[in-house]
C-alpha cells in the first residue's frame, strides 16, 4: 500500500450532529490535522494530528486548508471553446442564433480540446468531480482519464426537430453510452442517460427510453424550469407543470439530478422532496441570461438536496466552483429578501457534499473511508486576513486561484500550483486552435 499524507494544515470536516443541527446551523467544523490517503485504493485512511510520519510521501498544507474536492455538478465541459463567444442576450436567442448552429459544427477532435482545457481549468480551482452533458461521449470519457478527475457523463437528448428514427437513434444513443462508459478509468468515470428537458423531448420517447434506463439501473439528469419560456411548451401540451409532467414518466427518483430548477412553484418543491430528487442549481449562469432566482432557501427548507454547478464556459464564463459558492450565497438572499437565507455554510456543503451525493459519489466530506478527492486553499493570502471564520472564508472570500494542491482518488493531480497530469501550455494551444476553427466553420 502506498499512502500519502497531507500534511500540517487545517481541515474542513463534516458536522455529523444532525438531530440537534437546524437548517441554517453549522454543518462544518475545522480542525488542525493530518489526512492519510491510501493511494492506491484513493480513499482516506484517516484524519487525525501527526501522522506525517506514516505517510510514503507528503503533500504540504501548513499555512492552508484542507477541504473536500469541490464538485461540479452540472455543465457541458467542451463548451470552453466557446467561451466570450456570444454574450449578452437571452437564452432562448443566444441558443437558437449563437450555440447551436456552432455546437452542429462540432467533431469529436473539438470536444477532445475543449474539454482537456475545461479539466485544466477545474483542476487548478480545486474541484476533483464534475458532471458533463455533451456529445462525442468517449473524448469526454478520455480527457478524465487522463486529467485524473472524476466525472458522471453522459449524452445529451433533443428530439425536437427531428424525424422518428433520428430522434430515436438520439435516445438510443445516450442508452448505450451510459452502458459502455460506466466504470471506466479506473471506475472513476460513472454514467447517466441525460434528455435535454421536458420541452425539447417527446413524450414517446420519454415512454420509451426512461423504463429501459430505470431497468438497467441509470441514474437521470436534464434541465428543468430554467426559464418561464420552458414551462409554456409541457404545460400546454400535458396540461400539468414541469415537475409534474416529470415524475408521470418516471424521472423522478433518488438518482436523478435536475439542473437549474430556476421557477418552481410551492408543489414542485414538495414534489421534489418527496422523490429525493437533487437540484444542480447554476446562479452564475441563471443570472448572465437572466434566467432568474431559484429559490434555494426554499428547497433546503423542504429537505430537498442541492449541488452546485457552473454550467458551460458559454454562459458562465469560468469553471471556478469558488464564484459559483459565492454567487449561490449572494443570490440565495437575494431570492429570499433575508440575509440569513443560503448561509456560507449551506454554499459550501453543495458545493460539496450535496453535489457528490448528487453523482453517486462517496466523496464531498473528509473522513475515514470517503474517496480522497481533496484541495488545499492557501490561506496566507491578504483577501483570507483575518481568520476570523474559514467557512465564511470559502464562501465570500476565496478564489480558485487560491488552491495550492488537488489530489483526486488519492492521487496528486496539482502540486503547488503545476498541473501533472495534463501539459497545460499544449492543451491551450490546441483548444485556442480548434476554437478559431470552429468558429469559422459555424459563420461560413
Amino acid at each position: 500500500m502506498s499512502t500519502l499524507a497531507v500534511a500540517g494544515g487545517r481541515v474542513l470536516l463534516p458536522h455529523r450532529d444532525d438531530e440537534t443541527r437546524s437548517s441554517r446551523a453549522s454543518d462544518h467544523s475545522i480542525a488542525e490535522a493530518d489526512v492519510l490517503v491510501d493511494a492506491d485504493s484513493g480513499e482516506v485512511l484517516d484524519v487525525g494530528p501527526d501522522l506525517v510520519d506514516s505517510a510514503d510521501e507528503t503533500l504540504d498544507a501548513s499555512g492552508g486548508l484542507v477541504i473536500p474536492g469541490l464538485v461540479n455538478a452540472h455543465g457541458h465541459a467542451a463548451m470552453t471553446l466557446l467561451r466570450g463567444y456570444a454574450d449578452d442576450k437571452p437564452l432562448e436567442a443566444w441558443l437558437q442564433e449563437d450555440i447551436w448552429p456552432a455546437e452542429a459544427e462540432l467533431a469529436a477532435e473539438d470536444v477532445a480540446a475543449g474539454t482537456r482545457l475545461a479539466a485544466v481549468e477545474m483542476i487548478r480551482s480545486g474541484t476533483t468531480a464534475f458532471a458533463d452533458m455533451y456529445f462525442h461521449v468517449g473524448e469526454v470519457v478520455e480527457a478524465v482519464r487522463e486529467a485524473g478527475l472524476r466525472a458522471r457523463v453522459g449524452h445529451g437528448v433533443v428530439t425536437v426537430g427531428k424525424d422518428e428514427k433520428a430522434a430515436r437513434a438520439d435516445f438510443a444513443e445516450s442508452l448505450s453510452v451510459a452502458e459502455e462508459f460506466d466504470g471506466a478509468a479506473d471506475g472513476r468515470v460513472r454514467t447517466a442517460v441525460m434528455p435535454h428537458a421536458p420541452h425539447t423531448v417527446g413524450t414517446e420517447y420519454f415512454e420509451e427510453f426512461v423504463p429501459q434506463a430505470r431497468e438497467a439501473g441509470i441514474p437521470l439528469h436534464f434541465h428543468l424550469n430554467e426559464t418561464e419560456a420552458y414551462l409554456d411548451p409541457v404545460e400546454e401540451e400535458a396540461g400539468v407543470r414541469p415537475t409534474e409532467y416529470a415524475d408521470d414518466l418516471g424521472l423522478l427518483a433518488e438518482d436523478t439530478w435536475v439542473a437549474h430548477g430556476v421557477h418552481l412553484d410551492a408543489g414542485e418543491i414538495e414534489r421534489l422532496a418527496e422523490t429525493g430528487t437533487t437540484v444542480a442549481h447554476c446562479p452564475a449562469s441563471n443570472m448572465k441570461l437572466a434566467s432568474g432566482m431559484a429559490p434555494i432557501q426554499d428547497l433546503l427548507d423542504a429537505g430537498v438536496n442541492v449541488a452546485l454547478g457552473t454550467d458551460g464556459a458559454a454562459s458562465n464564463n469560468d469553471l471556478d466552483m469558488f464564484d459559483e459558492l459565492r454567487d449561490a450565497a449572494m443570490l440565495g438572499k437575494l431570492a429570499a429578501d433575508d440575509a440569513e437565507a443560503v448561509d456560507a455554510d449551506a454554499a459550501v456543503r453543495m458545493a460539496t457534499e450535496g453535489g457528490a451525493e448528487a453523482l453517486g459519489f462517496d466523496a464531498g466530506r473528509i473522513e475515514t473511508g470517503a474517496k480522497a478527492d481533496l484541495a488545499v486553499v492557501d490561506l496566507e493570502a491578504p483577501h483570507l486576513t483575518p481568520q476570523h471564520d474559514l467557512v465564511s472564508h470559502l464562501a465570500y472570500a476565496a478564489r480558485g486561484s487560491d488552491v495550492r494542491h488537488t489530489v483526486c482518488d488519492g492521487e496528486v493531480l496539482m502540486r503547488d500550483r503545476e498541473v501533472l497530469t495534463l501539459d497545460e501550455e499544449a492543451v491551450r494551444e490546441r483548444a485556442e486552435e480548434a476554437a478559431r476553427e470552429l468558429v469559422a466553420r459555424a459563420e461560413g
